[in-house]
């Protein structure tokens, strides 16, 4: 299997999971592991182009075919992650055919699709359905738990390995949706403790911070397609492949880590050649980068 002239197969021989890969974050990371040599399961409910639940294009099938252009292996696997047998039957997949699994990113997360439906719910948290609540919660924190919960025994048996669970710092920054901000908290804090469960057996957690990302819904309807102090999804994948390379990513075991700083730290750019400003939480929890917070709150409504 070839692996990108970027990444010099920094990845190769490494078998990644990433949940809700059809478009958006989980897409770009999917893209971005590809990129570095590893095989990539794919998963999320849409197999095809045109078998959306959302009006959003992208598919797995588009996903793994654009892992085949850099070079990468990329496996659809549809699933629903509210489902728990489909993500067992995920797992017992790769088990079989692969006999290993070195990297999960948890990013699954249905939380947006009344947005993308056009549906905006403004208001205090009692003015919004109680559905608001519970699409973040069971295709989201709990789907995260499911799937670590399955894939953990195989990852311990490598000896060493990651899962990142793709978090936002709403976790500490109120964004005026409850819902949401609880959610990503919940995310945050299972980081912290699957970590502490997983010591001693060479598998760490952490929690992922992304900016703005220029996802399709994000761009959706946008006439503009310039978005100051945003990110392309495959700037967040370098970050995780960035961290699945680094020999020494124990110290950052139940980390909460935002994706400019481990740029930063790293040195891998976005697809343009840019290093978009990072999101620098301050000890009050707030961000410095006011301007792309401010759009990222219009964003979600």
């Amino acid at each position: 299997m070839k692996s990108s002239k970027r990444d010099s197969g920094s990845l190769v021989d490494k078998v990644a999971l990433v949940t809700g890969a059809s478009r958006g974050v989980g897409k770009g990371i999917a893209l971005a592991l590809g990129e570095a040599g590893a095989t990539v399961f794919l998963t999320g409910r849409t197999l095809k182009e045109g078998q959306a639940t959302v009006p959003l294009p992208g598919s797995l099938e588009e996903t793994a075919a654009e892992i085949a252009t850099l070079g990468g292996r990329g496996i659809p696997c549809k699933c629903d992650h509210g489902d728990d047998r489909q993500v067992k039957s995920v797992i017992e997949k790769i088990e079989r055919t692969q006999g290993q699994l070195d990297i999960l990113v948890n990013n699954a997360w249905s939380g947006y699709e009344n947005l993308h439906r056009d549906q905006y719910y403004n208001g205090r948290f009692w003015e919004r359905p109680i559905s608001e609540w519970d699409s973040k919660f069971e295709v989201g924190v709990r789907s995260n738990y499911v799937t670590s919960t399955y894939a953990a025994p195989l990852l311990i048996t490598q000896g060493s390995g990651l899962i990142v669970n793709i978090s936002f710092y709403s976790a500490q920054h109120a964004l005026g949706n409850t819902s949401y901000s609880v959610a990503k908290l919940a995310t945050d804090k299972m980081a912290v403790e699957m970590a502490r469960d997983l010591r001693g057996t060479g598998v760490i957690c952490v929690a992922l911070y992304p900016g703005l990302v220029r996802t399709e819904g994000v761009m959706r309807g946008r006439e503009d397609p310039v978005l100051p102090d945003s990110e392309s999804p495959r700037y967040v994948g370098r970050a995780v492949a960035a961290l699945a390379a680094d020999k020494k990513v124990r110290r950052k075991a139940g980390k909460v880590l935002v994706v400019g700083e481990l740029a930063k730290e790293y040195g891998f750019r976005d697809t343009d050649g840019s290093m978009p400003k990072p999101f620098h939480l301050t000890k009050s929890g707030k961000s410095i980068n006011k301007s792309a917070a401010e759009r990222i709150r219009q964003a979600l409504g």
